[in-house]
Formats: C-alpha cells, structure tokens, sequence
C-alpha cells in the first residue's frame, strides 16, 4: 500500500465520487463509463472497498435509497487521502495480456485454434477502437481535455493490439 494508504482501486473510487455521491451500482457505472478504456474495476472489488472507505473515514454513507441502495459521499478526509494518492509515483505498469499469453504458446495450438484466436482478437480491438474513439470525440466536445488525453491511450493501446495481431499472424 502507498503512503496515501489507498490501493489504486479504492483511489479510483474516491476520484469518482468528486462528481457527486453515488451508489455502489453508480460507482460501477461510472467506471465501466469513465474508465474501463484504461483501467478495469469488477462489481466485487467496488463492494469490497467501499466499506473500509467509510470505515475509514474517507466516505460516508447517506440515507438508504430504492431497494436499499446505498449512496456514498466522499468526505474532507477522503479528498485528502485522494490528493495525497495523486501525488504518488504512480508505480510500474503491469502487462496482462491473455492473446499474447496464448500466442507465445503458439506452437501448442492447432492452425485453427490460432487462426480463431486471432480472428476473435481482431474483432474485439477493431470494436473497441471504435467505441474508444466516439469516447474521445465526446470528450473533446464536452471540454474535458483530462477524460480525453488519458482516453488517448486506450486508442493508442487497440492501435497497438492491432498491428501487433498482423504480425503475429505471419508467425
């Protein structure tokens, strides 16, 4: 854990609820919305992390809403602990990438079995390029040159995939 004491899940969170206080449910729409380009966040770890933000002071809970939804607040103490995180050095990137873990196998697969993972990695960072892009146009539109620049790298990155996915077709 880094000095601010935050890990960078429960940091995204609390960066979050800048806009305002949010429900679990919100807080996972706001990601997948905001983020998900450049950082994945699951329903389990946003649950997870939320009741040790309150129990440490950094949210706090508001009035029950439709069907027990609870909203979350972030508090002086949370916005605190949230400059501090930004403030850190940032740490190494961690690559995860299971196309290229099943492509360095590739000797194991049959011919068919590489040219369908391909294929389906093709489709999947040819949509999502799409998508990414309509985000930065939004973005741009919108005024938010921050949401925009860091969505840049989600573009750069399926470029990336992309071009690497015709090279490693050739074997």
């Amino acid at each position: 854990m880094a000095e601010s004491g935050v890990n960078p899940t429960a940091a995204a969170l609390l960066g979050l609820l800048h806009e305002g206080p949010m429900t679990g449910g919100q807080l996972m729409a706001a990601a997948e919305r905001r983020l998900a380009p450049y950082w994945s966040m699951t329903r389990s770890q946003v649950y997870r992390e939320l009741p040790v933000l309150a129990e440490r002071g950094f949210v706090r809970l508001g009035k029950p809403g439709p069907r027990m939804s609870q909203p979350y607040a972030i508090t002086a103490a949370g916005k605190r602990t949230f400059s501090r995180w930004l403030a850190e050095d940032p740490g190494r990137d961690t690559i995860r990438n299971p196309i290229a873990l099943r492509i360095a196998f590739g000797n194991l697969h049959s011919p068919s079995q590489l040219k369908n993972l391909q294929a389906a990695a093709n489709e999947y960072h040819t949509d999502a390029l799409a998508r990414v892009r309509e985000q930065v146009k939004n973005a741009k539109k919108d005024g938010d040159t921050y949401d925009a620049s860091a969505l840049e790298f989600a573009v750069a990155y399926h470029r990336a995939a992309l071009s690497w996915l015709k090279s490693a077709a050739a074997g």
